[in-house]
This record gives C-alpha cells, structure tokens and sequence, in this order.
C-alpha cells in the first residue's frame, strides 16, 4: 500500500511561480515512474508532467513546456512540480500518481495510486 499527499497549491496571481510537492510513503522499497495530472472544473483529468523512477528522464505536456519543470528526490520520498510564468489555464486540482506499468505515461489507467489532489488557483 502506497499514500501519496500532495501540498503546496495556493492562489496565486498570473506570472508567479509556485512548487508542489508530493510527499511518498508506505511498504515498498522500489521506485516508480510519477506523475502529475491536473483537473479544471468540467474537464477530464490530463497529463502535466512525469518522471523516471531514478529522474534521469522526464516528459511535459507540451502546454506546460517551457514553463513547469518536474523532479524527485528518492532520499526524501518526495516529487515536486516546479510551476513558472503561472497562467489563468494553470488552474485545477493537481493530482500526484504512481505508475503502476502497462498504458502509456500520460494515461490516466497507466497509474494505480493517486493522491487526493491539491488546488491551484491563478488569477488574471
């Protein structure tokens, strides 16, 4: 069984920067691939940014490259999600998931334990 706890989102204003993190815990001593999803308010939940299980290698949507940046740190249990030049269109529930295998990374059915999300908010 694996938590996993998001943090770290806020209301901001467009053009500010924020970091969210994503803190790892329970009874496994492997590593998986993570994931950040996000959700606006009537929208289905899309892929931001994902990560190796040793960080060597990442992926963006491309609506985000440029802008956000993703990284781990294994020692700490934590994944984070460096958010700049924040937009209107930033704002959603951002979910933080483990990837179980299988589907593509930037499937949602590719991952099998999700966090309860955190809200960011970016006003104009």
């Amino acid at each position: 069984q694996v938590q996993l706890v998001e943090s770290g989102g806020r209301l901001v204003q467009a053009g500010d920067r924020l970091r969210l993190s994503c803190q790892v815990s329970g009874r496994s001593n492997r590593f998986y691939y993570m994931g950040w999803f996000r959700q606006a308010p009537g929208k289905e939940r899309e892929f931001v940014a994902g990560i190796s299980d040793a960080g060597d290698m990442t992926h963006l949507d491309d609506s985000v490259k440029g802008r956000f940046d993703i990284t781990r740190d294994n020692a700490r249990g934590t994944v984070y999600l460096h958010m700049n030049t924040l937009k209107p269109e930033d704002t959603a529930i951002y979910y933080c998931a483990r990837r179980a295998g299988g589907s593509s990374y930037y499937r949602a059915d590719a991952y099998d334990s999700w966090g309860q999300g955190t809200q960011v908010t970016v006003s104009s």
